[in-house]
């Protein structure tokens, strides 16, 4: 159920949406649905969302909002990433509260990961 004045939806540009859907699909195991040449959903990843086409990529370094993943096993997860196309752009680090990396999908969006 949606909650009033909450967070509910999140949507990602895509230069290629059939190389998004394939990496987060190898990568994580998410579902998607299309809607179309331009739009991909997915539902019950932590937040529902969607990818849009377009040109243009998310990065922290740009300003865009930084979505940050959870993992029981980091490097597991690195591991998936690395393997299904995705690049580390900042190797595991420790902060307060656990440790976080950083890593682009292959169309360059840039996502974190963090583990207790």
């Amino acid at each position: 159920m949606s909650e009033h004045e909450k967070i509910n939806y999140v949507e990602f540009p895509s230069k290629n949406l059939a190389v998004t859907k394939a990496f987060f699909v190898e990568a994580f195991g998410w579902s998607f649905v299309d809607y179309g040449p331009e739009y991909i959903a997915f539902k019950n990843e932590g937040l529902d969302g969607g990818f849009f086409k377009s040109d243009l990529i998310s990065s922290s370094n740009n300003g865009s909002a930084l979505i940050v993943l959870y993992s029981n096993a980091l490097e597991i997860t690195l591991s998936k990433i690395e393997n299904t196309g995705g690049k580390i752009i900042k190797p595991i680090f420790s902060f307060p509260g656990g440790r976080r990396f950083h890593f682009t999908d292959p169309n360059g969006n840039e996502y974190a990961v963090w583990s207790e």
